[in-house]
């Protein structure tokens, strides 16, 4: 058993990097290809860049030792691990019947915006918001309807009248709500759910809940599950962002509606989707199984970053404002007070810091003058990126 820096006895290893050479990872290996240049220190695209929980990939080791991976159909346990795990950790109780499959939550928001919505249907989002919400709306013919965030005082908080109006007035048929909030990490309260819950059932709005981050909230702030407050909700989750199995491509989406559901059913049926990545289902009922003691030491090693990024821009850059993180391993941080253009910013970042962030209109025309700034990273390469914003903007 080793120690972290606190004296107090960790199982896990977080502090040595992982070698990415000939990993072929989006993060790491594609700064050239990405118009980057290629000493830059990525902390950008939503990996974590721990390597994943040995009890995970163990159970994946033994199921390739099989020899075998042809098409695979989960059974009742890996329902149940689903079933216990968000019963536990979020009360929502859910049945078998209940979930659908899904490679990946973007996959399933398309999926829900082509069963619920009809061509030219508006749909809402939260802006800023994670950029794959814009794309999938236009991309299949729906018209985008933005309510966007309020940002005061260094926080986010949701115009419920801009809300209730834009229902009426552009006749929205369907809400994504992104909860917790990538990027501006908001825990939306049990009060700001159940405000926008009334006024979606008041006009029948069909809500579709991303909760791919549920798991990675901080002290302080408890993360709501949307489908208990609404029977009619279809709640999206993954493995992915949690135990950082993104290119395993499995989610998973509760239903509780079978209307609703049947209907999500037969457009995942439609787009010609069936068996999900066999290696997929191992991880993901691994991790809901054995994954708990690791990602409690992950948040809490997550939780220390935070505190380090927090202190050292107070201290050293208190120009740039860090938008207090209530979930997710994402900072969102104000560099407005530079008075540059997004362009100047994203520059002198990638070419004089030689820092990749991901750049704050990537998530709409209200992320001007923000970057984001993932810190699912080792200490090391987060002290060494805090070092090139000192050297770059102090």
């Amino acid at each position: 058993m080793q120690c972290n820096e606190k004296g107090e006895e960790v199982k896990y290893d977080f502090d040595t990097a992982v070698d990415y050479r000939g990993a072929n990872s989006l993060k790491h290996n594609f700064a050239r290809e990405r118009g980057k240049p290629e000493d830059v220190l990525p902390l950008w695209v939503a990996d974590m860049d721990f390597a994943m929980a040995p009890e995970i990939l163990a159970d994946i080791q033994k199921r390739v030792a099989q020899g075998v991976l042809g098409y695979t159909e989960p059974k009742d346990d890996y329902c149940d691990a689903l079933l216990a795990w968000f019963d536990s950790r979020l009360s929502y109780r859910a049945a078998r019947h209940d979930i659908i499959k899904t490679p990946g939550v973007v996959f399933a928001l398309v999926a829900a915006i082509r069963a619920f919505t009809s061509p030219n249907d508006a749909v809402m989002i939260q802006t800023p918001v994670y950029y794959p919400f814009y794309d999938i709306v236009r991309n299949n013919g729906r018209a985008l309807v933005s309510n966007p965030l309020v940002y005061a005082d260094g926080r986010y908080t949701i115009d419920l009248a801009d809300f209730e109006r834009k229902i009426i007035e552009r006749d929205v048929k369907l809400f994504i709500l992104c909860s917790p909030h990538n990027p501006v990490g908001r825990v939306w309260t049990r009060n700001e759910l159940t405000a926008m819950n009334e006024i979606c059932e008041r006009h029948g709005i069909v809500v579709v809940s991303d909760e791919i981050h549920c798991d990675l909230v901080w002290p302080g702030h408890t993360q709501i599950c949307f489908g208990t407050l609404n029977e009619n909700a279809v709640v999206a989750t993954a493995p992915s962002k949690t135990f950082n199995l993104a290119g395993l491509q499995t989610s998973n989406v509760f239903i509780k509606n079978a209307a609703l559901r049947n209907k999500l059913k037969e457009e995942i049926h439609r787009s010609g989707y069936s068996q999900l990545n066999t290696l997929g289902l191992v991880a993901c009922q691994s991790a809901y199984t054995q994954g708990a003691a690791w990602l409690e030491e992950a948040k809490a090693y997550i939780a220390e970053n935070i505190r380090l990024a927090r202190e050292f821009l107070t201290a050293r850059l208190p120009k740039i404002k860090l938008i207090e993180p209530e979930g997710t391993y994402l900072l969102w941080l104000d560099f407005s007070a530079y008075g540059l253009t997004q362009n100047e910013l994203d520059q002198r970042l990638t070419e004089s810091a030689k820092l990749w962030l991901s750049t704050g209109t990537t998530f709409g025309q209200e992320g001007e003058g923000f970057q984001r700034m993932n810190i699912a990273c080792t200490r090391a390469t987060l002290t060494e990126a805090l070092r090139r914003l000192e050297k770059e903007f102090k």
